[in-house]
C-alpha cells in the first residue's frame, strides 16, 4: 500500500499527517529521533480522530532517522518505493530546507513528487541546482493544518505541470481544496491578497481612521461574511463588475501603497508585544481572554468548514 511521507515531527507536521490518517493514508513521519517521531505520529493521530475518520483505521508507521543540526537531516530510512508524496514540514532555515532537498534529490525515486510546506521560502530557491528539481513543488498548508481545507501547490521554476496536478488530485482525494500557482511569487496566492488587506486594515489603524476591533468587526460582518459562501470573484459575479467597477475609480487612488511596516505596528514589534503569546499587542490579554478566545476561534472555524461544505 503507497504511503505518504512527512519529513518534521512540529505542529504542521501533525496536523498534515493528521489529514491522511483521517481518509485511511498510511504516513511514515521522519523527524531529529524516534522520540520525537513517535510523539508528532500520536498527535496526528488524535488530531485524526478529533476531524473524522474516513474508516476504522488508517495503517501508520513511523521511521526511526539520525541527524544534527547543521548537515545530513535523513539517515535510515530506504524503503521509498512505496512512497505517493513527499513533504517537507522544517523550520524556516532556507540552508536546512536545502539540505533535506538535496538528500531527497539523490535518494527518492525521481517519479515520486516531492513538497514543501515553506512559507517564506520560493520552492525554485529551495530545489535551487537540484537535477530533479522537475518533480519539487511548494505545498503550502494554512494552520491549524487538519481543519484549514487549502493547500497551496506551487510551481517553481522548473516544475513540471503533471507532478503539480498530481499533487491536486492526491489533496483532492482527501478532501482538501488545492489551488495551482502557475508561477513562484512572493507570498504566493492566499498570503499575497492577505497582506494586501492587512496594509490596508493596518493603515487605516495608523490614520486613526478605525480601531482594529472596528477592522474586525467591518471585515467578518460584511465581505468576510460573504466570502464563507463563495469568494470574491464569485460574489462580483454574483453582484455585478460594473458596480465594483465605478466604486474602483473613486477608492483605488486612495488606498494605502505603503511598502514597509506602519510606524505603529513597528514600535509594537519594538515593545515585544507581538499579540497573545506576549500578552499584549493592539491590546493587553488576559490567559482567561487568550482561552476564551482560542475555544470560539476553534469553534468557529469548524463551523466555517461545514458551511463550505454545503453543497
Amino acid at each position: 500500500m503507497s504511503y505518504v511521507a512527512v519529513i518534521g515531527t512540529g505542529i504542521m507536521a501533525a496536523g498534515i499527517a493528521a489529514g491522511f490518517i483521517a481518509q485511511n493514508i498510511p504516513v511514515v513521519i521522519l523527524g531529529r529521533s524516534k522520540e520525537k517521531a513517535d510523539a508528532c505520529l500520536n498527535k496526528a493521530i488524535a488530531l485524526a480522530v478529533k476531524i473524522g475518520m474516513a474508516g476504522d483505521n488508517a495503517t501508520k508507521d513511523v521511521a526511526l532517522v539520525k541527524a544534527d543540526q547543521t548537515s545530513e537531516v535523513l539517515e535510515g530510512w530506504f524503503d521509498w518505493n512505496d512512497c505517493e508524496w513527499v513533504i517537507e514540514t522544517v523550520a524556516e532555515d532556507l540552508g536546512l530546507k536545502q539540505s533535506i532537498f538535496k538528500y531527497l534529490d539523490e535518494k527518492v525515486p525521481s517519479h515520486i513528487p516531492i513538497g514543501s510546506n515553506s512559507s517564506g521560502f520560493p520552492i525554485s530557491k529551495i530545489a535551487i541546482g537540484l537535477k530533479t528539481a522537475h518533480r519539487m513543488i511548494g505545498a503550502h498548508y494554512f494552520m491549524p493544518a487538519e481543519v484549514v481545507p487549502l493547500v497551496e501547490i506551487v510551481m517553481g521554476e522548473k516544475t513540471e505541470l503533471p507532478f503539480a496536478e498530481s499533487a491536486c488530485t492526491l489533496y483532492k482525494k482527501i478532501d482538501k481544496k488545492p489551488v495551482l500557482v502557475k508561477k513562484d511569487i512572493p507570498g504566493f496566492l492566499a498570503n499575497r491578497i492577505q497582506h494586501a488587506l492587512m496594509r490596508e486594515a493596518l493603515s487605516l489603524v495608523e490614520q486613526g481612521i478605525a480601531s482594529p476591533a472596528d477592522i474586525d468587526d467591518a471585515v467578518r460582518y460584511s465581505f468576510g461574511f460573504r466570502y464563507a459562501a463563495v469568494g470574491p470573484m464569485t460574489q462580483k459575479e454574483i453582484s455585478g463588475w460594473d458596480g465594483m467597477a465605478n466604486a474602483a475609480k473613486e477608492i483605488y487612488p486612495s488606498l494605502s501603497n505603503i511598502t514597509t511596516l506602519p510606524p505603529k505596528l513597528a514600535k509594537l514589534m519594538q515593545d515585544g508585544k507581538t499579540g497573545m503569546k506576549a500578552g499584549e499587542g493592539f491590546r493587553k490579554w488576559s490567559k482567561e481572554e487568550i482561552q476564551e478566545t482560542s475555544d470560539a476561534y476553534s469553534r468557529r472555524l469548524k463551523a466555517a468548514f461545514d458551511v463550505l461544505n454545503i453543497k
